[in-house]
């Protein structure tokens, strides 16, 4: 476990995490908002950090849990 949450705070995985999260999050609002942004409704804020927050768990939980298997403890 603690190797676990210290894999989760490294810099490899925060970096790759934060790229992912980036290319994944813009996609995802361009397809959910588009269509307001474009009518000149407002963001839905909220939608907007979930596009990015969920990607970025998805990808650092996945990563760890590949290192974890990697090494022998996953």
């Amino acid at each position: 476990m603690k190797l676990g949450i210290k894999l989760w705070f490294s810099s490899r995985i925060i970096a790759g995490a934060v790229r992912i999260a980036l290319f994944v999050g813009t996609v995802l609002n361009v397809i959910n908002q588009g269509p307001a942004l474009i009518g000149g409704q407002g963001l839905d804020w909220w939608r907007l950090g979930l596009n990015y927050v969920v990607p970025y768990l998805v990808s650092s939980y996945s990563a760890v849990r590949n290192e974890l298997s990697r090494r022998g403890n996953g």
